[in-house]
């Protein structure tokens, strides 16, 4: 499902900058939660992209910004995971103080199914699935993200990650097969 902020089919009421990002901020919030683990550290990492993405790009025409902003995100995301392994092998204590963080999810992404069952049984497939994305290589998990989540083609992820085509679709078909296998049950 496209956002309607992002594909702006009346030419008339052309969508502005302030509305792209605000029809991304909670997804990509989300997205810097899944990678870092820590609330703080995403929320700096995605209103830093969202500044250089105003910065730098908001001359470009508004049908680029998707692709732009994924990218700038996700060489943020890199960046942050580069300093944390010098972090890690120092021993610095830089990790999000316990807590669950599909009940996390659950509080800032409320479901929209109003059946007790129903909403438990999505908690433990998000849970899986979160526990799953965390096992996949960096780019298998950005690939699986911006192509699943967010819904760009093979052509915008290629552009917002800075790689190939051909290494989307591998990446992605990878993604694919170790989420199936890792799944099992909760794979729709």
């Amino acid at each position: 499902m496209r956002d309607a902020a992002v594909v702006n089919e009346d030419p008339l009421s052309p969508i502005t900058l302030e509305d792209f990002l605000a029809s991304v901020e909670r997804r990509a919030y989300r997205i810097a939660v899944l990678t870092t683990h820590h609330r703080d550290d995403a929320l700096d990492i995605v209103q830093d992209s969202m500044c250089r993405l105003v910065g730098h790009y908001r001359d470009r025409p508004a049908g680029e910004w998707p692709a732009l902003f994924y990218r700038i995100l996700n060489n943020a995301l890199t960046d942050w995971q580069r300093r944390g392994r010098w972090r890690r092998l120092f021993g610095s204590l830089h990790s999000d103080a316990g807590g669950n963080h599909a009940e996390d999810a659950e509080r800032e992404f409320p479901s929209p199914d109003p059946d007790p069952s129903g909403r438990a049984e999505q908690n433990q497939a998000m849970a899986a699935l979160e526990t799953a994305l965390m096992g996949l290589p960096l780019r298998q998990r950005q690939v699986f993200v911006l192509r699943v989540w967010e819904g760009l083609d093979v052509a915008q992820t290629a552009a917002a990650m800075g790689c190939g085509e051909g290494s989307v679709k591998t990446h992605f078909f990878r993604a694919i097969n170790t989420l199936r296998f890792e799944l099992g049950d909760h794979w729709p």
